[in-house]
């Protein structure tokens, strides 16, 4: 329908030339053939001039009610194409597995999304449109032209290839320099977040004047490079204008002696030179649109790649989920795919529905990797994990992650209300009373510090939670994660950042809503795991020990130590305050 609109507003962009070209010629042989009745005279060529005027302005009217309706059809439909392919980017983004992101950096993510889809949006749409705008228009203005005149034609066109030549030569440079800026303004957009996402540490190290150059450095390179395009970008018109006027001073002076030969009229000299400057805009904008469509075949195949990239970690069936809890290692080893690190080697152990299990090691004993398998961030690359006696891989993984209750080392929280960040933890469309979102606040010990800010459960905390405290952090996210009431409750390393009176209030408060729940307590402190009914020691991806709390005292091996350097610690930190 767009390409049937463009056809349409065009033959009413051409009809003009003809009647300013009939007009003349009416005004022409009126003054021939009236030389005594002036004021007949100027009546007559009033009214013809009133009735041209008025056929061209509603040829213009025509003209824009069709161009209308080409770009609600055409550019409208880009839109819907723009629409569909961003959800289906941002789909397939949260499907990948987390491999994949520690491959990727999020600029680059970022610019599949955004600028690539744009310009894929700028090919269907404008490109589309201005192509078939700029074929309908040459094909139907040289045609008409040809219609009048063959020579005349003949003669005009022959700077229209050197046009061409220099409007391909031109775009090409500018395409290649656009590329070149893109992808320093990526540098210069990546550099920009990475400072406000660090500023802290930025001046905590006093760095600002460091980062100011840097950036200052990066800013001049792209400059140079914007300056560079503009350069070439300011030969472009100047050349088309030179070319286009040299076709209409051929027109002029080629036509001007065909009028006195008596081969054509002065109406067709300005009917020529209104089909010149229609002739313009499709000529310049071979390159525009050439340009275009290198960009968007090049973006769409970025994005193409992306799409094509299968999930290492994919969804096996659609069925509901209602899980006891159970959870069995056996034999379990890992090595991260990224990295090549060997993580787990030969891990089993089991932990019935209900029960509580604390892993404690040293950094880098592999803690953290037990509680992305279970969640099933990754696969085991030998052994085999089950969940209720039900191999993990075999299981809905979304209903699997909806039972988990996560609380990941690495705190996470959105730039929203504290009260939203809760509840980001909570599935379905239910609303939450008030009341239950206060009390997993209490239950997290985090209830009294949220009652201190200016607005309370909606205080926005800023992009991942920059206003609150290590340990405010961490407590928010464990009211995330158990206002649900999962049936597996994941601790990893969790309290890290409160101190050990805090952490007791906190493990006190968990311990009535742990009950007929199982329970994954990573840590690097005993007194997180000591009441767990087992703990399991981890050292170098391994277990070393496992055992309840007071049997693992009596083997004097790396949790004896592990406790003994911590229970003098606490001692030492007690009798400095």
């Amino acid at each position: 329908m767009g390409a049937v609109f463009i056809c349409i507003s065009n033959l009413f962009a051409i009809f003009p030339a003809q009647v300013i070209r009939k007009s003349l010629d009416a005004v022409q042989r009126a003054l021939e053939n009236n030389t005594e009745h002036s004021a007949l005279l100027s009546s007559e060529i009033v009214s013809k001039l009133f009735l041209f005027g008025v056929i061209i302005l509603a040829a213009a009217i025509l003209k824009g009610i069709f161009m209308f309706l080409m770009r609600q059809t055409i550019i409208v439909m880009s839109r819907h194409i723009e629409y569909d392919l961003k959800n289906e980017m941002y789909a397939h983004y949260q499907k990948l597995s987390t491999s994949f992101y520690k491959k990727n950096n999020t600029g680059d993510l970022m610019a599949r999304i955004s600028e690539d889809i744009s310009r894929v949006r700028m090919y269907v749409g404008p490109a589309i449109m201005y192509f078939i705008q700029m074929l309908t228009l040459f094909s139907f203005t040289i045609t008409a032209m040809f219609l009048v005149n063959v020579k005349l034609t003949l003669c005009v066109l022959i700077p229209l290839p050197v046009l061409s030549l220099v409007i391909y030569y031109v775009s090409n440079r500018i395409n290649k320099k656009s590329d070149k800026v893109q992808s320093q303004l990526s540098k210069l957009v990546t550099l920009t977040q990475e400072t406000f996402s660090g500023i802290r540490i930025l001046k905590s190290f006093a760095r600002e004047e460091a980062m100011f150059a840097k950036y200052e450095k990066e800013s001049i390179e792209y400059k140079n490079e914007s300056l560079s395009l503009s350069k070439i970008e300011a030969f472009y018109a100047p050349s088309m204008t030179v070319l286009i006027g040299l076709s209409m001073l051929f027109a002029v002076y080629y036509g001007g002696n065909q009028v006195i030969k008596g081969e054509i009229s002065i109406g067709n000299i300005a009917e020529f030179v209104y089909y010149i400057n229609m002739l313009t805009w499709p000529v310049a904008s071979v390159g525009w649109v050439s340009s275009l469509v290198q960009r968007a075949a090049a973006s769409q195949e970025r994005i193409n790649t992306f799409l094509r990239t299968e999930p290492e970690i994919a969804n096996p069936i659609n069925e509901k989920l209602h899980l006891n809890g159970a959870i069995d290692f056996k034999n379990v080893s890992f090595t991260y795919p990224e990295t090549g690190i060997k993580a787990l080697k030969n891990i089993s152990f089991t932990v019935e529905p209900g029960e509580a299990i604390g892993i404690i090691g040293r950094t880098g004993s592999g803690k953290s990797t037990i509680a992305n398998l279970i969640t099933r961030l990754y696969d085991a690359i030998e052994g085999e994990i089950s969940i209720d006696y039900q191999k993990i891989n075999e299981l809905n993984i979304s209903e699997l992650r909806k039972n988990i209750g996560y609380v990941p080392q690495d705190v996470f929280l959105f730039s929203d209300t504290i009260a939203n960040n809760i509840l980001f933890g909570k599935h379905g469309l239910n609303e939450i009373p008030k009341e239950n979102i206060e009390q997993v606040a209490k239950d997290a010990y985090i209830y009294n510090n949220i009652m201190e800010l200016p607005e309370k459960f909606e205080t926005y905390i800023g992009e991942r939670g920059v206003t609150l405290s290590g340990g405010q952090k961490q407590r928010v996210s464990i009211a995330r994660a158990i206002i649900g009431s999962p049936k597996i409750l994941v601790f990893d390393d969790c309290l890290s950042a409160v101190d050990t009176e805090t952490e007791d209030i906190i493990l006190n408060n968990l311990k009535r809503l742990m009950q007929g729940k199982t329970t994954v307590i990573i840590s690097h402190r005993v007194s997180s795991v000591k009441h767990a009914n087992k703990i399991i020691v981890l050292e170098s991806g391994e277990i070393l020990e496992q055992g309840k709390h007071d049997d693992l005292l009596k083997q004097r091996g790396l949790y004896y130590s592990l406790y003994s350097k911590q229970l003098l610690e606490d001692k030492k930190t007690n009798k400095d305050r």
